[in-house]
């Protein structure tokens, strides 16, 4: 089933979502999914449909409040209207005890890019969330209190990501490891968004569909979502 849903942040405001689900009022686990700086577009609505699938409850915020980016430079406009403090503790948080209040016994978020970075800060501040999958995406480092991480963490990322550089990726994982999270990091001989099929079609020589390292990446996303949330 697939439909368009509204709840609430802590704070009492609504949030519009996509909601992917193989049967209404389904006790299975969720999957709060986080768009890349495009928007809810068919792209990462195709995402949830996949966990959906896969026998998940998918939900995806509309961060944008409706707004969809075709270009690079829009993109960029919208993504810099966020405040990513304010979408991880109040969007994302209302997402995860959304899918928990209506019947999903636990929940994970995993994001891509821009849904990246709001994925580790939502690992900080989400206490809520039993779960996280990073996509190709941080925000500064300075951002992330790595003691504040409590569950587990999985992260993907591009060898040749020209927008989140690898040393940036080594320099997260130190600070991990100094803090004794769980996490398991991969690394894939690929460019950014190398998991979105439509990467190629933006023309953008930055983004670069990789199949072989997207079939890789899920197999190891969709063990830890098994192990992790059941």
């Amino acid at each position: 089933m697939r439909s368009l849903v509204q709840y609430p942040r802590p704070d009492g405001q609504l949030v519009s979502a996509y909601l992917a689900e193989q049967e209404q009022n389904s006790t299975r686990p969720g999957v709060v999914v986080i768009q890349e700086w495009w928007g809810l577009d068919d792209q990462v609505k195709a995402v949830a449909d996949q966990l959906a699938e896969a026998g998940y409850r998918a939900l995806v915020p509309d961060l944008y409040r409706g707004k969809l980016a075709l270009e690079a430079k829009e993109a960029e406009h919208l993504m810099g209207n966020l405040n990513f403090g304010e979408v991880a503790a109040q969007d994302i948080r209302g997402a995860v005890q959304h899918l928990k209040k209506t019947g999903s016994p636990t929940v994970a978020v995993t994001g891509f890019c821009m849904g990246g970075a709001l994925t580790l800060l939502s690992a900080v501040h989400v206490p809520e969330l039993d779960a996280s999958i990073v996509w190709y995406g941080y925000p500064p480092l300075e951002y992330i209190d790595a003691s504040k991480i409590q569950k587990p963490l999985q992260g993907h990322w591009a060898l040749h990501d020209e927008f989140f550089p690898i040393a940036g990726v080594d320099q997260l994982e130190n600070n991990l490891k100094a803090a004794s999270v769980s996490y398991d990091f991969y690394r894939y001989d690929a460019k950014h968004a190398f998991t979105n099929p439509e990467a190629d079609a933006r023309h953008l020589p930055p983004l670069q569909y990789n199949p072989t390292a997207t079939k890789e990446a899920w197999q190891r996303a969709h063990a830890f979502l098994k192990t992790h949330l059941g």
